[in-house]
């Protein structure tokens, strides 16, 4: 593993402002953690043909070769802010990486996580991790994604020091020929059922996220999520 200082200009979601970002490089994945935000601004990782069931682990840790100052604050999860559940969510997903201890133990680091409300994560956000644990198995899979920071709260911010997103973006795109899929996600009620609601074409979702992904087809908003094959082995 290495890690990376370097200052960009912070453009997703907040303006062109200067950001401290540290670019951390784990065991089949990338975050990129926003000092000032305490958490990870950005993700990528290649989902390959699933090769393992390891167990995931419970405890969330802070990741010792990055400063305090940029994690949270607590090792504690969310629990509930006006009476809305929230969940420690995962930026890249443990069920995608438990092919490897050293993996699923680096998915739990606070570098990889952020507030969630419950439904958002089991829910839509689960439901689009879902689609990607299948899919993978049929061609490789290139994930990006982040949070949008645009209207986030402060609900976590007294016992964290993490503001709580709006919404979440994710892309996903197959390697044989470059087919993708993209959402924007809100971190508020948002069940399994709701996901097409939130698909976006993968030119939408640059203009949110200030980057450009290798895609075809960017200006077409699908109409539906790609569906999960029978037969499908979630575990």
């Amino acid at each position: 593993m290495r890690i990376i200082l370097f200052i960009i200009a912070s453009l997703i979601s907040v303006g062109p402002t200067r950001a401290e970002v540290l670019e951390r490089q784990y065991n089949g994945f990338t975050v990129w953690v926003d000092c000032d935000r305490r958490g990870p601004i950005l993700f990528h990782y290649m989902a390959n043909r699933d090769t393992g069931r390891f167990p995931r682990e419970s405890a969330y840790t802070k990741d010792p070769n990055v400063p305090a100052r940029c994690q949270s604050k607590t090792t504690r999860v969310f629990g509930s802010s006006h009476g809305v559940p929230y969940d420690v969510g995962h930026q890249v997903p443990a069920n995608h990486l438990d092919g490897s201890r050293i993996s699923l133990h680096q998915a739990n680091l606070w570098t990889n996580l952020l507030p969630q409300t419950a439904s958002m994560n089991r829910g839509a956000w689960r439901q689009s991790e879902d689609i990607i644990e299948c899919a993978r198995d049929i061609v490789p899979l290139e994930v990006w994604g982040g949070a949008i920071w645009t209207n986030a709260t402060n609900d976590f911010v007294d016992s964290h020091g993490i503001q709580t997103p709006s919404a979440y973006w994710k892309v996903v795109i197959r390697t044989d020929n470059r087919q993708a899929m993209a959402w924007i996600v809100p971190n508020g009620n948002a069940p399994r059922s709701s996901l097409d609601r939130w698909l976006k074409s993968v030119s939408e979702v640059e203009t949110v996220a200030g980057r450009t992904f290798d895609a075809v087809d960017k200006n077409v908003r699908p109409e539906h999520s790609w569906p999960l094959p029978r037969g499908c082995d979630l575990g």
